[in-house]
Parts: structure tokens; sequence; C-alpha cells
């Protein structure tokens, strides 16, 4: 569901990761979308360096123990005991899935590798992807306009609307606060105390990534540069378009212009069944 916000100059995207019937929850979940009113940054953010080091220690190929053994047995993240290093595997994978048999990780992965100055927006589609939390404070910040302060209430309401009375007072501010941090490491937000909006420059596997998570949560044609996915990346449909060309030409995408009909797919990332 979208809507137009009479000040803005864009759409506010809503959650549409509310699946209807069984084979619509399966397909999703499968894919690597998760959904609900629970979510990782209750304790945690996007964990931008500890992904990093993982993914930089790890080989290309990696399968899900690899990732799992790198963080628990081999430390690769320096942790000092083994609770903590257990725990920080538990919450990455919740937050990535570091398993190349789910979808999203899997493409997001190739891009990651393909580019690394797209890697902390990359972080944050896949985040934002299986955090509902994470999703939930994501109107706050992209309706904001270069320069201006973080309403931090505003968000506070954003996510308190998502989730009902589930969360305390307490868990509610640091779920903000966690979200606030996030959307710095990101580079969506920049300061400490102060947060201040400020854009992201998009990249060629931004786009495609991008592009890919809508089309697997349903949307197709134009309308998949409406999505929230794309929205992250601050910049128009035009500048988009052009990227998207560029990961056609990469191997990242299909995509075909006729009539002012747009047709995208993803048939060189996801496999037949994926792609349903």
């Amino acid at each position: 569901m979208w809507y137009t916000s009479p000040d803005m100059n864009h759409t506010r995207p809503t959650d549409t990761l509310r699946p209807h019937g069984r084979g619509e929850e399966k397909r999703l979940h499968d894919t690597g979308f998760r959904w609900g009113n629970k979510g990782t940054h209750t304790s945690r953010t996007i964990m931008l360096q500890e992904l990093r080091a993982v993914l930089s220690h790890c080989r290309h190929d990696a399968i899900r123990s690899d990732y799992r053994g790198a963080i628990q047995e081999e430390n690769c993240l320096g942790k000092r005991t083994a609770a903590t290093r257990k725990l920080s595997s538990q919450r990455l994978s919740e937050l990535y899935a570091l398993d190349p048999e789910v979808p999203l990780f899997r493409v997001m992965r190739r891009c990651w590798y393909s580019e690394r100055e797209g890697q902390a927006v990359l972080a944050l589609l896949l985040a934002l992807a299986r955090d509902p939390l994470l999703r939930a404070s994501a109107a706050p910040v992209l309706q904001m306009r270069p320069g201006e302060e973080l309403a931090r209430q505003q968000m506070t309401d954003a996510i308190s609307r998502a989730v009902g009375s589930r969360l305390s007072d307490s868990t509610l501010d640091k779920v903000v606060r966690n979200a606030a941090s996030s959307w710095t490491q990101s580079g969506h937000l920049k300061g400490r105390g102060r947060k201040l909006r400020q854009s992201v420059t998009p990249t060629v596997t931004n786009t495609a990534f991008a592009l890919l998570l809508g089309y697997l949560a349903g949307a197709r044609g134009a309308t998949l540069f409406e999505t929230l996915w794309v929205q992250v990346l601050d910049a128009p449909a035009g500048e988009l378009m052009h990227l998207a060309v560029d990961a056609r030409r990469l191997g990242f995408l299909d995509m075909s212009q006729s009539g002012g009909v747009i047709e995208v797919a993803f048939s060189r990332l996801l496999a037949p069944v994926e792609r349903r």
C-alpha cells in the first residue's frame, strides 16, 4: 500500500510484507523475508562492521556452517567469550540469514563482493527485508529532507503503531536508538546526538538488489521503481533507470522497455522456482 504525503514530493511506504495465504507466506519466508512484531533491533543495530568482518573472513562461496564456524570457532569478530560469539552469530543470522540457500542473502552476497562502495546500503536493504522493527522506522527517515533533524518521537510513534503495545517504553526507546544508529551506518543520517538527514549515492548493485527485493515481494514493471527498497536509494526514477541499464549490462538483471512499458526480471540471479 502506498499513499502520497501532501507536503512531500515522494510517496511514503507502509509495510507490504503481510502475506495473504499460506502459499504466499511460505514463498516469502523461503525467499528470506521476515515480518511480524519482533525484530533484532530490540538489542542490536544492523551490525555493519561485524558483517563486513565475517564476509571478509570467509570465502566468497561459503556455506552456512562456514559462517557459523568463522564467528563461533575462529572468532573472526574478536569476541571475548563463547557466549558472546554465539549471540553475535544468532543476531547476524537474524539480520542477514548468512546462508546461500536463502535467495536474498545469496544475491546480496554477489552484489557485496562486486562493489565495495555500495555495501552499507546493501546491508540496510537486506536488514529491512528481515527485521520488521527496522522496516517500521523507514518512513520517518525517508520522508526527511537533506539537513533536516530526525524527530525521534516520529520514529517512536511509527514503530509503536507497527507493534502495538507489545514493547515496553524502555524497549521501544532502545529500538529507536538502534534504528537511528542503523540508518547512520547506512549513510542516511549523520551525527551522534543530533541525527541529520543526508542523501546516499546509489550504486549499480544497490539498484539491482533494491529492484530484486521489490520483485520478490510482488511488484512488477514500473511499480518496481516505487517500492520501499527503491526509496532507500534517495534517487529519482530516471537516475535509477540508468543504473538499472548498467546493472543489465553487468549481468545483474534483465530489462526491456517498449511503448512505455518496463519489464524487469532476474533470470541470471534466481532459479526458476525462485522467480514465481
